[in-house]
């Protein structure tokens, strides 16, 4: 049976070959990344990307070590290589942070994470959390904080990260300063003012 279809002529056959093989070698390039990698470049107003701000943020974190429910729990005991800054000791945190420094104030959210000892002179902390922030329009955003912490210096600064939600692409830093620390069961309150750009 006779095909209803004229049989093209060897010229279109070559102009569309080669037009899919250009569309077959520039698709990967175009779908990966400018360079034919696996990255590429994005307006940030495509994710709703305006203008940078800077926020202060001022809350309460409470290192609760004793009583029936702590919220920082030893995960790694120091060796025993009778060190006095506890060298070596891991604990995981789940500490609430309230507006004022009584525990029974506000709590505008929760700093998940950990710190370990990480100094041999002195007692310097590794800190690594999230602030998870349970209140108003900040209901489920989080900042990063990670740094060292010489807990027994007037203000200690760390670094934001970055974060989550309204915190996406943060950076800046925070200020910790010891409100109360009871040498006896370990339990500390800490001021933590944040300094975070986000959009």
């Amino acid at each position: 049976m006779a095909s209803i279809f004229p049989t093209p002529s060897p010229i279109f056959s070559h102009l569309i070959t080669l037009t899919f093989l250009f569309v077959l070698a520039t698709t990967p390039a175009a779908a990966t990344g400018e360079d034919g990698t696996f990255v590429k470049r994005v307006d940030r107003r495509l994710l709703g990307l305006k203008k940078e701000k800077l926020s202060h943020f001022k809350f309460y974190w409470h290192d609760i070590q004793s009583g029936p429910n702590p919220t920082s729990v030893p995960i790694v005991l120091p060796p025993s290589n009778k060190s006095t800054t506890g060298y070596g000791g891991v604990n995981m945190i789940d500490n609430p942070l309230t507006l004022g420094p009584k525990l029974s104030s506000k709590m505008v959210g929760r700093a998940q994470g950990l710190y370990g000892s990480a100094s041999q002179q002195g007692v310097g902390l590794m800190m690594v959390m999230n602030f998870a922030f349970m209140e108003g329009k900040y209901n489920g955003s989080t900042i990063t904080v990670l740094g060292r912490n010489m807990i027994f210096s007037k203000v200690r600064e760390m670094a934001v990260i970055g974060g989550t939600g309204l915190f996406r692409f943060a950076r800046g830093y925070v200020e910790a300063r010891t409100s109360t620390f009871d040498l006896k069961t370990g339990d500390a309150v800490v001021e933590y003012n944040v300094y975070v750009m986000h959009y």
